[in-house]
């Protein structure tokens, strides 16, 4: 089942890490309990085998989502289209090898890359069972065209259900409401339609099909997946006409009614609003999907009845009365065949690629694209059961729900591809020896087939058909990878604590909780690469165009049972380093001469060890006190630095926190100043400190201003604060030295007087213009008087328009957006706040700046300085005191309590034949090597690219140090060093099977929101998609083996790069809707530039949980985020890192919306509440938990909203739902899948 790239590693956390007997290297004081814990992922009460427990999300949306599919482990083919003329029609020979059983090594033997190389075995044609996440995006379908114009409207969709016909059947475990999944069946005559499901359950399969259980009849497996696709062209996998037999071994599906929108209610949707299937597209979660069926698509000769495709007895008709989708032949779990060529009575040639809309009939024919009446049933073709991936028939077609497959879909629990249900009784598991988790089976094919063309496949941006028609030729969304199936399977392989030390093993996902044991490399909470096997060669990496980067986050916060980085103390001497590169000492120098000498790692330079350094070496050649020294043993660990690493060669004083308040018209009736000054008298206990029993070091100063500024002197021995006005803005000094930062437990009585009087001072302002440049010089000018380093807090509304240096104008404009010009939207108007940030970071000044805007701020300009100096922007568009408070000083809070370094230098050192070469967030560079950061504290990352300069060698792979110098907030100069080695190889296959898709994502985010500065975001949103083309390109080149055009191949652990890719362009920075202000594209754009790998992971795929069920304990599996997955009777919760949204259907049951809102009426939940009433029941204590448990992993408070079904407000909820098409005109998953495959072909041709 494993779907995703890594190892197992590392178990939930647990056994805490030896520590250091040795005096010198005493832990370093744990500080605050961690802000927030580590990233829990959705949950960990997930479980291989186990059944869902009885939670059915979907009741009347249609769901898809079909399950569990056998993976295979290097790639994951998705057939997106055939490369060749139809096949002949002569069945398979039985023993067509088929070329995939990625389990023939021994089961459960996961492992990332090809397998020895041998030439890839034929597949046979139908016996390939989906590998998950494989799919045939070619059937006859129009991907690009289907969603780009306007969605259905009611009234089509009603003419279209008219025309359907219903047949009964089996009731569905979910409920009355529930709808079944669309299946991309054309709506066709009951005769065919009911065939009662019992009459196939033990057909013989065809020809080529393997008994499902028995072995794999062909080589060893090549290790890689096919979405779907057509087979090797000596299968021929659909012929014209079939005969009686073949259908039964292939329709093993339950009657399946023609209509398909049959049981969606229509109240699910109003107004013009398409019904929630519709919007994605919905025909998928059809047959093609999970047939294990082992038969050629539509084949023409009768099968010989000699192998049972189904081992033993009738399906479980419970589960749906289709065998269990996981039941696929052990031998292929991965090509699909291609979409079926349509049988005989639809002349094939009929409309070669997409159907043109006139062409199409009115939904309510027997059959969108057959000419003639539906096929008999003895000629039904055989459902191609295996194929799960390939796109769903005709351009027409709204598939017909089918009541039976109603029954097939038991609960869907992480509304996966590659969900995990209860086994089925009698199936076989899909590979030897594996329990089976049962699947249901998608219902039978549709009638015929049409290959789509994929040059036919339109790009995008090419939308002219009529809406009805749009969402009709699907590909099946569960056939295609699935974030939440990729998630589910690292958990379970996730068992043990990860350990550092193996060079080059890449560590579980950000999503995965897991203990890290650091034994010489960095954590993965410090450093992430988006390769842990970097090619040898600088044309290797080229062809392959994989960005070698790593993620650093140097003072990530550790979960309490991890050891923080331990601190060295090597005297007056300082860290020991080499000569010539000056890498500071770490596992990677080797000693030599009996250990009087070392070498070092990265520039191989020989140095002498110093004297008070110097230690025997044992029988291997290591010192004898290696496990002592924590710079000899560990991957991360800091040197106390000496004064020659200090500004001006003297210690550093300890820095200072400056509260600048904007007191104009606009930040007092908001309600603004009066709750920051309320907040301060608490906030000022918690300034940070490393030992949690001493007081913070830290003094504070006070400024208010609106066009001229305030300066307070609150030295403890007044009465009274006294304040200072200096109107002369454009010549900016500060008017007192002493008296204006102080210590806080001196100064408190003085200071709380202080907070009082200021908003009772400015409650009549009628000052309205504020000035902002001088307020940042102000605050600089202190902290060079008082000659420390230091932050200034800014509490910020409006527009600076007053006279004075830093003025701005509004020059929001709409109109440039998509233009050339759309670019200078996202440059700063003025030079003025580049060369003040300039002197900020030369003199440690760090700047955070809250914005409380009613309008144009432009961001764009006024973050320029806090992006620079490694401060943050917090935005809280139109604030309000009662809805937005607890967002407000949530953030404010942690934003004054984190620990936090001033003064920082960063440098990455790598060993020959790399270096660093770009460097992406929140800093200042005066040269190209060293990162210059006034401030950085524990959110803060670093995204660092790499380029050769020299060949690596797979022997001794490549290194890199990561070393900054940062003042401690107790005032203390240290050095943090991160050291991380990394794989090297000469072979592509191997750097594809070592990638983290994650942290590619952050790279390539990063890379586009920096490039929107100076190209149209339309240039940058087709880099992107080409540089991921050329990635999948590269890999189906190079190291997949050979199969046809139509298939899209992915790397196993790179499967997910589409969908992925698909968030970040569809991103409010690169494709933003109508409704997207340009100060909001600004702040995303800077904030994004320093998130980490879990951040944006969350933020381009939010966590979509299902909360009908709540347990105590574990977080229940996670839902794609599509509308279809939604059903009407649930509640889900959505995180995006940023914000909560809470979204209720609009028929949940009584007693849970009693539970969680104290109501038992829908209609009575307020639609803007912003928190849940607090209840004494398990649900609302569980919902609680959860929400509060969210919080905390994040570094800003996330707003709840609660969202009903149908509300006004269910747009903003929408536009996280990233599988689905968005209202700016981003492609859904699908139809990008099929664009990134049409791209790939290009290439390869």
């Amino acid at each position: 089942m494993n779907v995703n790239q890594h190892t197992p590693m590392a178990s939930p956390y647990g056994q805490p890490q030896p520590g250091y007997g040795q005096s010198g290297y005493a832990p370093l004081d744990g500080g605050y309990p961690a802000p927030y814990a580590p990233y829990n992922g959705p949950g960990s009460a997930y479980q291989p085998g186990a059944p869902p427990q009885g939670y059915s999300p979907f009741t009347s949306f249609p769901s898809k989502a079909v399950p569990a599919n056998t993976v295979s482990d290097l790639s994951s083919p998705l057939d997106l289209g055939p490369s060749r003329g139809p096949p002949t029609s002569v069945p398979p020979p039985v023993s067509a090898p088929q070329s995939y059983n990625q389990y023939s090594h021994s089961q459960g033997d996961i492992q990332n890359g090809p397998q020895p190389m041998i030439p890839a075995p034929q597949r046979s044609a139908a016996t390939q069972p989906y590998s998950q996440g494989a799919m045939n995006l070619s059937g006859a379908q129009l991907s690009y065209q289907q969603h780009y114009g306007p969605l259905p409207t009611v009234q089509q969709v009603t003419n279209q259900m008219t025309g359907m016909q219903i047949t009964p059947g089996p009731p569905t475990p979910a409920g009355p409401g529930y709808a079944p999944p669309h299946s991309s069946q054309p709506p066709v005559s009951t005769t065919y339609s009911a065939a009662p499901p019992p009459s196939y359950t033990q057909a013989p399969p065809p020809v080529s099909s393997a008994p499902t259980q028995s072995p794999p009849l062909g080589g060893p497996a090549v290790s890689q997946q096919y979405y779907g696709g057509p087979p090797p062209p000596t299968q021929q996998p659909f012929s014209t006409s079939i005969p009686p037999t073949s259908q039964q071994q292939a329709t093993y599906s339950a009657p399946q009614p023609p209509s398909s929108q049959q049981t969606f209610p229509p109240s699910s949707y109003s107004g013009s609003m398409p019904p929630p299937s519709q919007a994605p597209a919905p025909p998928v979660s059809q047959p093609q999907q999970s047939f294990p069926s082992t038969q050629p698509p539509f084949s023409s000769a009768p099968p010989p009845v000699s192998q049972p495709a189904f081992i033993s007895g009738p399906p479980n008709l419970a589960q749906g009365s289709f065998p269990p989708r996981a039941s696929l032949p052990p031998s292929q779990p991965g090509s699909f065949p291609p979409p079926g060529q349509p049988p005989t009575s639809t002349p094939s040639a009929q409309y070669p690629g997409s159907m043109p809309p006139q062409q199409q009939p009115p939904a309510s024919h027997p059959s969108a694209y057959h000419s003639g009446p539906p096929p008999p049933r003895g000629q039904m073709p055989p459902t191609s059961m295996s194929q799960t991936t390939h796109l769903p028939p005709g351009p027409l077609q709204q598939p017909p729900s089918q009541p039976g497959i109603q029954g097939s879909y038991p609960a869907q629990q992480n509304g996966a591809f590659g969900q995990v249900r209860g086994p089925q009784p009698g199936y076989p598991g899909p590979y030897p020896g594996q329990p089976n988790y049962g699947a249901p089976a998608p219902s039978p094919a549709p009638p015929a087939q049409k290959r789509l063309d994929p040059d036919s496949i339109p790009s995008p941006q090419a939308s002219d058909m009529p809406a009805v028609q749009k969402s009709r030729h699907r590909i099946d969304p569960d056939a295609i990878p699935s974030p939440i199936q990729v998630i589910e399977d690292d958990k379970a392989k996730c068992t043990e604590p990860f350990t550092t030390g193996i060079r080059g093993q890449a560590p579980p996902l950000v999503t995965t909780n897991f203990q890290v044991k650091d034994q010489g490399n960095a954590s993965p909470r410090f450093i992430r690469c988006t390769a842990y096997n970097m090619p040898c060669t600088a044309d290797m990496a080229k062809q392959s165009q994989v960005p070698l980067a790593a993620v650093i986050k140097p003072l990530a916060t550790l979960p309490p049972d991890e050891t923080p980085p331990y601190l060295v103390d090597h005297g007056e001497g300082g860290p020991i380093r080499c000569n010539r590169c000056k890498a500071y000492m770490c596992p990677y120098m080797q000693f030599i001469e009996g250990g009087r000498r070392f070498q070092c790692g990265f520039c191989s330079c020989v140095t002498e060890v110093p004297p008070h350094y110097f230690q025997h070496l044992d029988h291997t050649g290591k010192r004898m006190d290696c496990y002592d020294r924590p710079e000899l043993s560990l991957g991360s660990y800091e040197f106390l630095a000496t004064v020659d690493y200090c500004k001006n060669n003297k210690l550093p004083q300890p820095p200072a926190f400056i509260f600048l308040i904007d007191v104009s018209y606009n930040a007092v009736k908001s309600g603004m100043v009066s709750i920051v000054c309320q907040e301060l008298k608490t906030l000022l206990d918690f300034l940070p400190r490393e030992n949690p029993e001493l007081d913070s070091v830290v003094r504070v100063g006070f400024v208010t201003y609106n066009k001229v500024l305030h300066f307070y002197n609150v030295k403890s021995s007044l009465a009274q604060p006294q304040m200072l006005v200096v109107s002369d803005v454009s010549d900016m000094f500060v008017p007192l030295l002493d008296g204006f930062l102080v210590n806080v437990n001196e100064s408190r009585l003085v200071i709380e007087s202080l907070l009082d009087q200021i908003p009772e001072m400015f409650a009549d302002t009628r000052e309205t213009e504020t000035v902002f440049g001088p307020v940042i010089q102000a605050g600089l000018e202190a902290l060079k008087a008082a000659d420390c380093a230091g932050k200034l807090f800014v509490f910020h509304t409006s527009l600076p328009i007053a006279e004075a240096p830093g003025k701005l104008k509004n020059r929001e404009d709409k109109k440039l957006i998509g233009t050339d010009k759309e670019k200078s939207l996202f440059q700063p108007q003025v030079s003025f706040y580049n060369t003040l940030a300039k002197e900020c970071v030369a003199q440690g000044c760090c700047v955070d700046l809250f914005l409380f805007p009613n309008q144009y701020v432009d961001v764009a300009t006024l973050g320029v300085v806090p992006v620079s100096t490694g401060g943050s922007v917090y935005k809280y568009t139109y604030f309000q005191a009662q809805s937005d408070q607890e967002r407000f000083l949530n953030d404010l809070r942690r934003d004054v309590q984190k620990l936090v370094g001033f003064d920082a230098v960063m440098r990455v050192r790598t060993s020959t034949g790399i270096r660093a070469t770009d460097f992406f967030g929140s800093f200042f560079m005066s040269n190209t090597t060293d990162v210059e950061l006034a401030g950085l504290d524990c959110d803060k990352a670093i995204t660092v690219e790499f380029k050769h300069d020299d060949k690596l060698s797979e022997e001794t792979g490549a290194l890199m140090q990561c070393a900054v110098l940062y003042t401690s907030c107790s005032g203390q100069r240290r050095l943090r060093i991160h050291n991380m080695a990394v794989n090297c190889c000469s072979q592509l296959a191997d750097l594809y099977r070592n990638c983290e898709t994650d942290t590619i994502i952050n790279y390539l985010a990063k890379y586009a929101f920096r490039g929107v500065l100076n190209s149209p975001a339309k240039t940058v949103r087709d880099t992107l998609v080409n540089q991921s083309a050329q990635i999948l390109a590269c890999y189906r080149k190079n190291c997949a083996s050979p199969s046809s055009a139509g298939q899209l191949i992915l790397p196993e652990c790179m499967k997910l790069l589409p969908v992925y890719l698909n968030c970040v362009l569809k991103s409010d920075v690169l494709l933003p809707g109508a409704d997207v202000s340009c100060d909001d594209r600004a702040y995303l754009r800077q904030l994004i530039s320093c998130m980490d790998v879990a951040e944006t992971h969350v933020f381009f795929y939010p966590r979509l949980l299902p909360l009908t069920k709540l347990e105590s304990g574990s977080l229940p599996v996670a839902v794609r985020d599509s509308e279809e997955r939604l059903s009407k009777g649930g509640v889900y919760l959505l995180e995006t890192g940023l914000h909560l949204f809470l979204w209720v259907g609009a028929s949940v049951q009584q007693e849970l919306l009693l539970s969680m809102f104290g109501t038992a009426s829908f209609s009575q939940i307020e639609p803007s509440l912003t928190s849940l009433p607090v209840l004494d029941n398990p649900i609302s204590q569980r919902l609680r938990e959860i929400i509060d448990s969210f919080r905390a992993q994040r570094s800003r408070y996330m707003k709840l909203m609660v969202v009903k079904q149908e509300d006004r407000a269910e747009l903003i909820f929408k536009h996280f739902l990233v599988e689905d098409k968005s209202a700016s005109g981003g492609a859904s998953y699908v139809d990008f899948l099929c664009h990134m495959h049409k791209e790939i072909r290009q290439l390869l041709s």
